[in-house]
């Protein structure tokens, strides 16, 4: 469809030409990098600058300023549209450098968005959904602080800009029933309706009704011409004044201008020279590549730097709040731990120590959140339907609610994928640390959530409990077998599976202290008894591995596992012992903590000469490392575990029936000497 850029360029003239730099920036870089996505930023220009120049609230000087609006490009492949208004209104951290970089090695302006390489990227996008779907984390965040803090202190907005690819995937589902049944009326969603996918029109895959959709799930919505500023700035004013989250549906050309225009080409890279210049010659563009007219730049450097004066505001007033008020905002913020957390962690596991309870570690999780919670007010906690067999909720939570925003415990629904998403959103905005469960198996279903938690480098936890064929009736659909190894391949994840309730205890110790990296708790259905009988008040989990019992006599074996099967190699060893066969028990509960000790550690619990069988219901993956490597030796080491998946059964039966039993593990061990 043919559009008269001359009309719109003489229609809002000023309005044009902040909206044609973005265009022109994103051209030049594509172009430049023979790579990226030129088409979503033309598209989107025109309600970019909209909504940076008359809505959002921020300080291009300030780009972690605790009150700012925040941005999220949810349609993450059109990120030449985000770098182009961070360079354009001054953000110290993107100079016309960092766009002439664009997609090259070492530079801020990444194919797709990524939060740890600039301050004022809110979050990374790419996978689509994944933006939108954090959104509504950051939206209950929001919604969370004003409600402990006060308006004055906490009042801002969540934006999004969101593709179809956004809208299409499940994800999104979850996500906008979520805001819709919460009432986030914070959050703001502006949908890329240019009815374009890679292949070719939407209508190749799908005929839904967008905004029938978002009004069914509570939604207010608005359809507008995404191209026309004032009907781009009267849905914006319409949207804040909402007491529910707004998706405004905003009409636009994809590669507005370009040879590519409303074509699928236009999605993707826009580099033939001649289309290129002809382009901006339509826009009425004479500046040369990489070029912003003085007088353009000088106004959109303006729009940065109007949000100084309310941030200078926003510092006043939190200067003015209680100083004890202040210092929790600022600790939470930084996710530094109270100082009370280590000594209440140590006393409870005396109290374990002594009282040594046979119990399923997640219900040993519950006591430690029990005493967590308390101290710890920017927990957040919840679950995916599973509450009472999670046992992540305490009494002293409150469930978070429209009438009740003080609420630190969320009801996510049969959505593990959103929850996890919106989990990871609230770590980005910041002032929250929450942990959220499931059961293991359904990791499957949280996955690009928790690949995205470990990428972003945020300490989101998730708790994931029936971890193995201990679970029981059932059955295989419902038994992870497979699972542990998928979250232990994952870079940057803390994997901790405890034996008991203290191991537990310093699990969740270490967990809400890590700043940078989430972890997950596999935790067991069935009840295990307590091996830690002797209290000692350093973090033993915290090195990953430890010897738990040491061999009498000459040693001739080691016996490594987690969980619940290091009661079980506990009672291997005693069979072993009896028969003079020098038994050591090593404690794994995170192999990722372990190797990062240093060789010297490592090898006084691993020490060679002696045979070794890992114990761990699930597969063998990632076990060898222990078994082979570390002075192991092939032929002199062996796996109890699963190579199948289980059945339903009670578990006592799936026990024997698999052969994870101390006398198979006794067998095995004794066959390798």
């Amino acid at each position: 469809m043919p559009v008269d850029l001359q009309a719109l360029a003489k229609a809002h003239p000023d309005h044009w030409s902040k909206a044609t730099a973005i265009r022109a920036l994103t051209l030049d870089a594509v172009a430049e990098a023979n790579s990226g996505h030129s088409g979503m930023p033309m598209g989107m220009a025109d309600v970019a600058t909209v909504l940076f120049e008359k809505h959002l609230k921020f300080d291009a000087a300030a780009p972690l300023w605790p009150d700012r609006d925040r941005f999220i490009l949810s349609a993450g492949h059109g990120s030449m549209l985000l770098y182009s208004l961070l360079h354009l209104t001054g953000y110290e951290q993107f100079p016309l450098s960092e766009i002439k970089n664009f997609r090259q090695l070492g530079a801020r302006t990444a194919g797709h968005p990524e939060n740890f390489l600039a301050d004022a990227i809110e979050t990374t996008t790419g996978p689509l959904g994944q933006g939108i779907a954090m959104s509504v984390g950051f939206a209950m965040a929001e919604e969370m602080q004003r409600a402990t803090y006060g308006k004055k202190v906490v009042d801002h907005h969540t934006y999004v800009i969101a593709g179809d690819g956004c809208l299409m995937e499940g994800v999104s589902q979850e996500a906008i029933t979520l805001a819709g049944r919460h009432k986030l009326s914070k959050l703001i969603v502006l949908w890329d309706n240019n009815d374009i996918t890679i292949d070719g029109p939407v209508s190749l895959s799908d005929r839904t009704d967008q905004v029938a959709r978002f009004a069914a799930a509570q939604w207010h919505t608005i359809e507008i011409d995404g191209h026309d500023p004032e009907a781009i700035d009267a849905a914006l004013t319409e949207a804040r004044k909402s007491d529910r989250p707004t998706m405004i549906a905003c009409k636009t050309h994809i590669a507005l201008g370009h040879a590519a225009q409303d074509t699928s080409k236009g999605h993707g890279a826009l580099t033939d020279p001649e289309q290129l210049a002809a382009a901006k010659e339509a826009y009425g563009w004479s500046a040369g590549p990489f070029e912003v007219p003085e007088d353009v730049k000088s106004a959109w450097e303006d729009i940065g730097k109007r949000g100084a004066e309310a941030r200078r505001d926003w510092e006043e007033r939190f200067d003015q709040m209680p100083r004890s008020k202040r210092e929790t905002f600022n600790r939470a913020l930084a996710f530094d731990a109270p100082k009370k957390l280590s000594a209440t962690i140590k006393a409870f596991k005396k109290q374990m120590s002594e009282a040594a309870p046979k119990l399923a570690t997640r219900a040993s999780s519950e006591k430690v959140l029990e005493v967590i919670n308390p101290i710890m007010a920017e927990t957040v906690g919840g679950s995916a339907d599973l509450t009472g067999s999670n046992n992540t909720k305490t009494g002293d939570l409150g469930v978070f609610d429209v009438d009740n925003r003080t609420g630190r415990y969320v009801y996510w629904g049969i959505r593990e994928h959103g929850m996890a998403a919106a989990m990871n959103g609230m770590a980005l905005h910041g002032g929250i640390r929450p942990y959220g469960g499931t059961f293991m198996c359904f990791t499957d279903y949280a996955r690009p959530a928790m690949r995205l938690a470990a990428l972003m480098q945020v300490p989101t936890v998730f708790v994931m409990t029936h971890d193995s064929i201990g679970l029981g009736e059932d059955g295989p659909t419902h038994q992870p077998v497979e699972h542990l190894a998928i979250s232990r391949a994952t870079p940057n994840t803390l994997v901790f599976r405890p034996a008991d309730t203290v191991e537990t205890a310093e699990a969740w110790e270490i967990a809400l202290t890590e700043k940078a990296t989430p972890s997950v708790l596999s935790l067991t259905r069935q009840g295990v008894p307590a091996v830690r009988k002797e209290h000692k008040n350093n973090n033993l989990t915290a090195r990953g591995a430890y010897v738990l019992a040491d061999a009498e006599g000459k040693r001739q074996v080691i016996l490594i596992a987690s969980g619940s099967e290091v009661s079980v190699a506990m009672d291997a060893r005693e069979k072993l012992q009896a028969e003079g066969i020098g038994t050591r028990v090593v404690s794994m509960p995170c192999m990722e903590l372990f190797a990062q000790q240093d060789d010297a550690y490592r090898k006084r619990i691993l020490p060679g000469g002696a045979v070794r069988v890992g114990v761990e219901a699930g597969v063998r993956m990632g076990w060898d490392r222990w078994l082979l490597g570390e002075r192991g030796k092939f032929g002199k080491a062996d796996f109890v575990g699963m190579d199948r998946f289980g059945a339903s059964a009670p578990a006592e039966e799936l026990f024997e029936k698999f052969g994870i039993t101390a006398d198979v593990v006794a067998e095995r061990a004794r066959a390798l000497l």
